[in-house]
């Protein structure tokens, strides 16, 4: 005997942006912003409005005498972010919001909108002296690629995550795991990630670096020869020589130009890897996460058979690391051997100042974009005067509320750092491509010249005033959205 067919709750279909979500009755679509209830398709996610302001020391007005609250750009005024706000991307139709506001005097519009970007990627600088892999070489989380090492700067390593070649030009899971790992660091949660040949790197945005299970202190005062020219002068009545070990350049004090400036003979101790100008070396070492980012574990093996016309029993020698967390201190024996000796308290001193003028090792994250094709014709009917407008500063274009740079040349292609955006900032679609908040800022005179979709302004008290109909109103189509009808809570958070 046959059981009756069990009748499934009908779905329906969310056309708030490609992915045309069928969704069931308590459920979800692929973004998490729209659900259905009871037949209904109803936001769920919380616009977020920042709230922001500083107390200051009073001043005084000049214009009326009354205390000036310090106040440059109106930091304590409301800013309705695309956070929560949903998509109508791609944008045949206007933006979910477009919010008018007064701002001394001057009528502003807001134009926010949740873009999909599978165009878009993170760029990280890991601040740490440690070598966690070869430049180009593979990053990887779960064992597919997602980036690559990019070329290092001045006390960092720097990686290039995501981009369209991951995340739809490969397989369906390196495109999963791509979309994963950026949503993961754009909402500043901690990702473990691995090189090829390289190191196993732990990085959240904010957080130190954690390398092969070790988590990082400091990133270098500077390199080997940046150091001596720091601390040479309080080496000088304490020590013959110094050398401060560096992966990239090794410092030599007496023959580097801040010792003989300071009149300090040669030594006689030589250091292997090949000579630069005076008192600087390159490759002493295979780069590594010993001393100073090299392979080194015993500084000793980086020095060669002593010059004998100036080698003498009994020359000091202090050994250093970049951030001052390794040093070692010797004095030569009959034989020209160093021999481990007791440090002064100066010099030990010194090293101490060194790890002192070291900034704290932090992981940065920065999400980059580009704000092209049909995204802009949610804000205007003519998208390239919108890009125009940005690129002479008449239109400002923040993300979640948050600054951004915009890179020179054509387009509209900003990054942004994930520490300045509110929490949870960041969703995706199952493209797979990342959802990322973006707002338009301008006056509305400029907005009408832009073409843009003035008669869906909507002012911001209707939507901050809970007592207002735009409050935690049902929807039945999504294009009720572009109009501020569809707003279930509101999140204020302070920048």
């Amino acid at each position: 005997m046959r059981r009756p067919r069990r009748e499934r709750p009908e779905k329906i279909r969310c056309d708030a942006c490609p992915v045309m979500c069928y969704i069931a009755d308590g459920r979800s679509g692929a973004c998490d912003r729209y659900g259905n209830q009871g037949g209904k398709l109803v936001r769920l996610d919380p616009l977020t409005v920042v709230e922001s302001g500083v107390e200051t020391v009073p001043f005084l007005n000049s214009d009326d005498g009354s205390e000036w609250d310090g106040d440059l750009i109106q930091g304590s005024r409301q800013f309705v972010t695309a956070v929560g706000a949903g998509t109508t991307y791609p944008d045949y139709k206007p933006a979910p919001f477009i919010v008018s506001q007064e701002i001394d005097g001057v009528d502003m519009v807001t134009v926010v909108t949740e873009g999909i970007f599978s165009y878009c990627g993170v760029k990280v600088k890991i601040d740490t002296d440690s070598h966690i892999g070869d430049e180009r070489a593979p990053v990887r989380v779960d064992d597919e690629p997602v980036g690559h090492v990019m070329t290092s700067e001045y006390g960092s390593k720097m990686l290039s995550l995501g981009g369209v070649e991951h995340l739809t030009g490969g397989g369906k899971k390196e495109g999963r795991v791509t979309c994963a790992t950026l949503m993961s660091l754009c909402n500043r949660e901690p990702v473990e990630m691995s090189i090829d040949d390289g190191a196993t790197i732990v990085v959240e945005a904010g957080k130190p670096p954690i390398v092969n299970g070790s988590p990082e202190r400091l990133m270098r005062v500077g390199c080997g020869s940046a150091t001596i020219g720091m601390f040479a002068r309080q080496w000088r009545p304490h020590v013959d020589e110094v050398i401060v070990i560096d992966d990239h350049i090794t410092g030599v004090l007496s023959e580097h130009q801040a010792g003989k400036l300071l009149g300090m003979a040669p030594t006689g101790i030589k250091v292997r890897g090949r000579r630069s100008t005076p008192g600087r070396y390159f490759q002493v070492a295979e780069h590594g996460t010993g001393w100073g980012g090299t392979s080194i574990e015993d500084p000793l093996d980086i020095l060669q058979e002593p010059d004998r016309r100036f080698a003498r029993p009994g020359i000091r020698l202090l050994m250093v690391s970049t951030t001052g967390e390794q040093w070692a201190y010797y004095e030569l024996d009959e034989e020209l051997c160093p021999k481990p000796a007791e440090i002064s308290s100066e010099l030990l001193k010194s090293a101490e100042r060194i790890s002192e003028n070291c900034e704290p090792s932090v992981c940065s994250v920065l999400f980059m974009g580009g704000a092209g094709g049909s995204l802009r014709a949610g804000v205007t009917e003519n998208p390239v005067q919108l890009t125009r407008s940005v690129r002479q500063s008449l239109t400002r274009l923040t993300c979640g509320g948050a600054p951004t740079y915009i890179w020179p040349g054509g387009g509209i292609t900003f990054m942004v750092d994930v520490m300045e955006t509110p929490t949870n900032a960041f969703g995706y679609v199952p493209t797979p491509a990342l959802v990322a908040p973006i707002e338009f800022t301008l006056r509305v005179s400029d907005y009408d010249i832009l073409g843009g979709h003035t008669d869906h302004i909507i002012p911001l008290e209707s939507i901050i005033d809970p007592d207002t109909d735009a409050f935690g109103a049902e929807v039945d189509q999504p294009d009720a959205i572009a109009r501020g009808y569809d707003i279930s809570a509101m999140r204020r958070t302070q920048r």
